[in-house]
């Protein structure tokens, strides 16, 4: 019988940051270089620490951000990403049961609208640009 699968909030609770040396080009980060694999607690908390209200950053910043932080070179953009996406579904399903926005980590400042991630995440482009006009008018 299949495993039944995690919810976002479980995926939140994977490995811990680490650090490793490539020994080839990935993803623009060239050969030799300290890639930093973030997880999604750590991307939580760069969100609710780093970013304040009615701010926003762009992802490749908070990638530079969190990879001096470890003293990497660069932070793996592909899992970042998909940290970013663990972070803010699990976010929405927090949203969903009555969690107050207030109280979740604020995705919406580091998701660009018109990415291709707003459009995969179940808040969508739509509700993120009016989350970040909302914060801006506060």
């Amino acid at each position: 019988m299949p495993s039944k699968p995690k919810t976002w909030k479980q995926k939140m609770n994977a490995k811990p940051p680490h650090t490793v040396v490539l020994d080839k080009d990935f993803a623009g980060v060239p050969a030799g270089a300290r890639l930093l694999i973030s997880c999604p607690m750590e991307v939580e908390h760069y969100l609710r620490t780093k970013v304040p209200p009615g701010e926003t950053r762009a992802i490749q910043q908070m990638r530079r951000e969190l990879a001096a932080a470890h003293g990497a070179d660069a932070a793996c953009p592909v899992s970042t990403a998909i940290f970013l996406r663990t972070v803010a579904e699990a976010a929405w399903d927090e949203i969903e049961a009555g969690t107050p926005i207030s109280e979740v980590a604020p995705f919406w400042r580091v998701v660009d609208p018109p990415s291709p991630l707003a459009r995969k995440l179940r808040a969508g482009s739509a509700w993120i640009e009016q989350q970040r006009l909302a914060e801006r008018e506060e």
